[in-house]
């Protein structure tokens, strides 16, 4: 028999399989490893056949007692090679844990001490003054057996190795479960279905496909996929579980273990290498029946799916910007039509496609009208912020957030204000010259943090020292730009000394009890104001918040991006959702200085219908997605000049690939809109192409990119970026 395998590592040139022979049977999905030239390599068995015309070497040995890749993700890593242009050894890579590659992480077994003599028999065999020994004989006598790091830690450690070469007690290996928010588990709550719910939960069990589950905030989705999740597990079947932040896993987390036990395995990126390789573990074996996570969980290796949620599936965390490129949806879909199971979008703002797909019937649309506390939404005010610079009012605060957040807080509520900024300030300026330092690697502007009064790149990390002067003009009148998370809290701090202020973003989140930690700080009323940026946004359900605030609401409308209107209308409409989701009505503040544009008018009547009915004729009138595709291929060099002439080859050779193809209308080069980043100069080559045409035309962007690739310069294909900066 002669096995294929693809050799551990990410090089195009040898992204392809190798023919070795074995003297044992292997089955395909295995982790091998193998003589490559002169080195030994790790690999994966995608195939075998009967023969070879080269002459083969033997695969040394199967690296695991379980198969690392199932079929089913075998073919997802055939299928995303075939349709996405990703190299197959990536593909594998996704499928496992990153520390199982080099056996870099492993089961954890701890010794563990158990009887194995009569008392009386064993008291025979110590020594009176051997009084460690016996205290310990009389404790394992008592509980039966005890891990050999306690009892080292309470007796002389040689004392276990005296007892286990008298055979009086012996030494046995048990595997440890690395449990990660161990303890987390929400109180269980006698839940009356809506009517609404009820109808929904009906809909999907009786019908198959896609559903997209268009329910407003608060409306009981979560409820909704629980219930679905329960009936398929009774039927034998496994379900994924994705949330778009890896700060809703927690919460999540402690949801689902109140309903499912132990049944309920948990990935994402934040967990330790032992926890996330003990999930994944357990859900391979099939010792847990749920998979629930961030992006990287819809590779979980259950197998029998019967159902695959994506909660806020509008959301852009759920593309991969970063090798190997990939849409979750996308993956779904073929797990879900792989399984011959269900594939549930949720959303209160759904993307602009994936309505289109289910008014259109593509996809079974299923409504949540109501909240299921019967509460109207919480009001929404538009604030003009031109109205307050004005009437003299400089600060962050209008006075109406002002007095609201007054009144909230003597009411012993509490409130959320949300600022899509983290740091104190986006960038300082010199209030005399306009100089903006930048960063040296990037071609953006610095932001400045207080707290370690540092100005940072948010792109490559990198740090420099506060300016106490303009390097330009030497003046010492140093300016802010726009607000930051950072800010925000300093202000608020200042005006309510006696209050405490919590800050939720990427720079308090470093670590993976951070995100808990803060919301259930919060949950449990320890502060009174939560400040934060999109990690506030989504699925949080705080009952005491009454009110949220939005501060500089239009900062996401001038991004270069045809979706900045769909993404301001989904966060205005999602955090205005975290406001009355109990028994207190909520009160919503938006804070802009152009309160006239139409997103605002949507927003502040939650009319998603009426929203998407405008947005999606400019779209159609516009020929954007998704009445096109846009296909995006940068060019990256740490030399302008060599990055530049290739950007220049690539667009002619697009240019002539369009004028042999009608499914490309449109083709556009310059320089990426940032132009530089961590040290690398970058151009890029646009081209927009009809949607029905794109599976005759992507292979041949794909092939050509291939051929034109340099040592010099790095180029990549992406499709419907969801920046494109």
């Amino acid at each position: 028999m002669i096995y294929e395998v693809i050799v551990d590592i990410s090089n195009g040139e040898v992204d392809k399989v190798f023919d070795y022979s074995a003297p044992f049977a292997i089955p395909v999905g295995s982790r091998v490893l193998v003589p490559f030239g002169n080195r030994t390599l790790e690999g994966f068995v995608v195939g075998v056949k009967d023969s070879t015309k080269i002459k083969t070497k033997d695969i040394i040995k199967v690296l695991d007692d379980f198969l690392a890749i199932n079929p089913e993700m075998l073919a997802l890593t055939k299928h995303l090679n075939q349709t996405n242009n990703l190299r197959m050894v990536d593909c594998l890579r996704l499928c496992i844990p990153s520390k199982l590659r080099g056996g870099k992480v492993k089961e954890l077994k701890k010794s563990y001490i158990t009887l194995d003599m009569q008392k009386d028999e064993a008291l025979k065999l110590i020594s009176s003054r051997a009084k460690s020994q016996v205290a310990m004989l009389e404790k394992l006598y008592l509980i039966g057996g005890e891990y050999e790091s306690v009892l080292n830690s309470e007796y002389n450690p040689s004392s276990v190795k005296a007892l286990v070469t008298k055979g009086i007690v012996k030494r046995k290996f048990i595997k440890v479960d690395r449990t990660p928010y161990k303890g987390v588990v929400a109180d269980k709550k006698d839940i009356e279905l809506t009517s609404d719910q009820n109808d929904a939960i009906e809909k999907i069990m009786s019908n198959e496909g896609t559903f997209l589950l268009h329910g407003v905030t608060g409306s009981g989705k979560t409820e909704i996929y629980m219930q679905v999740i329960e009936k398929l597990l009774a039927e034998d079947k496994t379900a994924i579980m994705l949330v778009p932040e890896i700060g809703l896993t927690p919460q999540m987390m402690g949801v689902f273990r109140s309903r499912f036990g132990d049944k309920v395995g948990l990935l994402h990126s934040a967990l330790s290498d032992g926890e996330r390789f003990d999930e994944w573990l357990r859900l391979k074996r099939g010792e847990a029946k749920v998979a629930l996570g961030a992006r990287s969980a819809i590779f979980a290796p259950i197998e029998n799916v019967g159902v695959i949620i994506i909660d806020e599936e509008h959301d852009t965390s759920y593309v991969s910007e970063s090798n190997p490129r990939y849409f979750t949806e996308e993956i779904a879909q073929f797990r879900r039509e792989f399984n011959n199971a269900k594939l549930i979008l949720g959303s209160a703002t759904p993307s602009l496609a994936t309505y289109k797909k289910a008014i259109s019937g593509e996809y079974t649309l299923v409504k949540l009208p109501n909240r299921v506390n019967k509460r109207e939404l919480p009001d929404m005010e538009i604030i003009d912020m031109r109205n307050e610079v004005r009437s003299g009012n400089t600060s962050i605060f209008s006075k109406k957030l002002l007095s609201a957040l007054e009144t909230t807080i003597k009411k012993g509520n509490q409130a959320m204000l949300f600022v899509n900024r983290r740091g104190f300030s986006s960038f300082v300026r010199c209030q005399k010259c306009g100089y903006i330092p930048k960063c040296d690697n990037c071609d953006v502007s610095l932001t400045y943090h207080k707290d370690d009064n540092r100005l940072k790149c948010h792109y490559c990390g990198k740090e420099y020292y506060m300016l106490t002067e303009c390097p330009v003009c030497h003046s010492a009148s140093i300016g802010i730009g726009r607000v930051g998370t950072e800010q925000v809290v300093s202000e608020v701090q200042r005006i309510f000394p006696d209050i405490k202020v919590l800050r939720m973003d990427f720079d308090t989140t470093t670590t993976k009890d951070s995100y808990l930690e803060i919301l259930s700080s919060f949950a449990k009323n320890e502060a009174q104001v939560l400040v934060g940026t999109q990690m506030i946004v989504k699925g949080h359900d705080f009952e005491n918040v009454t009110l949220v605030g939005v501060l500089d609401a239009d900062m996401s409308l001038y991004f270069s991006d045809f979706r900045s209107n769909e993404k301001t209308f989904q966060l205005i409409t999602q955090v205005a959702g975290r406001a009355g989701r109990q028994q207190k009505q909520g009160q919503v503040l938006i804070q802009t200085y152009n309160p006239h544009h139409y997103v605002f008018d949507f927003s502040k009547n939650y009319d998603y219908e009426g929203f998407f009915e405008k947005e999606i004729n400019i779209r159609e009138t516009t020929k954007f997605p998704p009445f096109s595709k846009i296909v995006r291929i940068l060019i990256k060099s740490k030399d302008e000049e060599k990055a530049m002439v290739q950007a220049r080859i690539c667009y002619n050779e697009m240019r002539e690939l369009n004028r042999e193809n009608d499914e490309i209308f449109r083709v556009k080069a310059m320089r990426a809109p940032l132009k530089k980043l961590k040290s690398e100069y970058r151009f890029q080559v646009v081209l927009w192409l009809l949607s029905e045409g794109e599976e005759k035309i992507l292979p041949q962007i794909y092939e050509r990119v291939a051929n034109l690739k340099d040592k010099n310069t790095v180029m990549f294909v992406e499709i419907n970026p969801t920046q494109m900066t």
